[in-house]
């Protein structure tokens, strides 16, 4: 175990800096306890990649990074132990080369994996990331180690914590083998894709739409699973679709000053980059996952049950069509499906779920950007639940109402961290612990 002394901690976007006294860096779970006994307050991280202030502003930092090795797999029951602060790409690339797969898979594979755990992380068309634990060692504030099955009760209350029940340290996935989806892309209105979401859930494996503010139409992604030898018709579209992220990042510069023009750039966008069709086929992750976010953005995710999204998406429609707000949305807005569970703290705790993202793609003007709040609004409005690593404005009072286990997580957490030694500011105001 290394520490560091102080020093000024600064998050991947450079919109959160913190001092911070002592950063511990650490490589066994021995040494992941002693820095947690010996803290009186202490905070952990991976790739900085939360836009929620989850990670830092702690007198002590532990940085996860270089707590990632592959540690078992067993090929009778398919699993794979692995540190938590391995990167997700590292755990797929793994798990793929075993001929097995872990069927719901976040948008990115930069993050490591205790910190898409704690906070909920997902894709499409399936359970949350967690929800494929199957079992773990939890390290609590006083330094000892907790080994949980998914068996056990607790289970449900750590799948996903946001870090204040403890820090994971070893993780045990559960895998299913290796399938091949064959995806077929294209643009489709808005009154097509909305009004299928159930049949085509029940029709594909696999279900993603990206919605184009202000152009009336969803980008939609559809996969059935095939054999992989399967002859496909090849087809990925016109070669400057890979511009996309640049001629975002230019059209949307300045759209914090003039909110308006963003309907403009939306269409152009759209245009330019949402037209053409795709025909491809991959694993999971070969097919689906993005291999690097390209550029610094700023994200929030709101989550509503499958019935009540209809009314959502008509409400959000209107109010940002309406040229008398400045809450202008950039594109795309990903719209996904993720499968009940029995989390505390999940989205899809106990019902099946629509989720949508919110992107601001000029990082240093987030604060700026009223569409954050209009969404939180309506969200919220009609039961909405936040996504625990991205932004939104929500604390305990309304947290409660959103999810029945909130005040039974509250009291865990004390029983399990009596000094608060796991919260910062954020957290302490989060759950009401001034």
């Amino acid at each position: 175990m290394l520490s560091k002394g102080s020093g000024t901690w600064i998050s991947w976007n450079e919109n959160l800096s913190y001092a911070y006294e002592n950063l511990y860096q650490v490589s066994t779970e021995e040494e992941l306890s002693k820095a947690i006994a010996q803290s009186d307050e202490i905070r952990f991280f991976g790739t900085k990649q939360s836009s929620a202030d989850i990670a830092a502003g702690s007198a002590s930092l532990i940085d996860m990074r270089s707590y990632n090795k592959i540690l078992a797999t067993n090929d009778a029951e398919k699993l794979i132990t692995v540190q938590s602060g391995v990167v997700l790409v590292d755990l797929i690339e793994a798990v793929e080369a075993k001929g097995w797969c872990i069927p719901c898979l976040p948008d990115i594979n930069t993050v490591t994996v205790g910190g898409a755990l704690a906070t909920g992380t997902h894709g499409t068309s399936g359970k949350l990331l967690s929800e494929y634990l199957h079992s773990c060692s939890l390290v609590l504030a006083d330094g000892t180690v907790k080994q949980i099955s998914s068996q056990d009760d607790l289970m449900n209350a750590v799948r996903v914590s946001i870090g204040v029940l403890g820090v994971f340290s070893e993780l045990t996935f559960k895998c299913e083998e290796l399938y091949t989806l064959h995806l077929k892309e294209g643009p489709e209105k808005d009154k097509v894709w909305l009004n299928n979401i159930e049949s085509d859930l029940k029709k594909y494996d696999f279900l993603r739409v990206l919605w184009l503010p202000h152009t009336g139409k969803g980008y939609s992604i559809k996969g059935s699973k095939i054999k992989s030898d399967q002859e496909i018709k090849e087809n990925n579209g016109p070669g400057y679709l890979k511009y996309r992220r640049t001629a975002s990042k230019i059209l949307y510069k300045r759209t914090h000053q003039f909110p308006w023009f963003t309907s403009i750039a939306n269409k152009l966008l759209y245009l330019g980059f949402f037209r053409a069709k795709k025909e491809h086929k991959g694993s999971l992750y070969q097919a689906t996952v993005t291999k690097s976010r390209g550029s610094t953005l700023e994200l929030a995710e709101w989550t509503i049950g499958i019935s009540k999204f209809p009314a959502v998406f008509k409400e959000l429609k209107t109010t940002i069509n309406s040229w008398s707000n400045k809450a202008f949305i950039h594109i795309p807005m990903d719209v996904r499906f993720v499968q009940r569970d029995k989390s505390w703290l999940s989205y899809a705790y106990k019902e099946d779920v629509v989720t949508m993202g919110c992107v601001c793609r000029n990082a240093s003007a987030a604060d700026q950007y009223e569409a954050f709040k209009a969404v939180e609004d309506i969200f919220i409005k009609h039961g909405g639940r936040p996504h625990w690593g991205k932004r939104f404005l929500a604390k305990d009072k309304e947290l409660a109402q959103l999810y029945p286990k909130w005040n039974d997580f509250k009291q865990l957490r004390k029983e399990l961290d009596p000094t608060n030694k796991f919260l910062n500011n954020y957290l302490t105001v989060l759950f009401n612990e001034q």
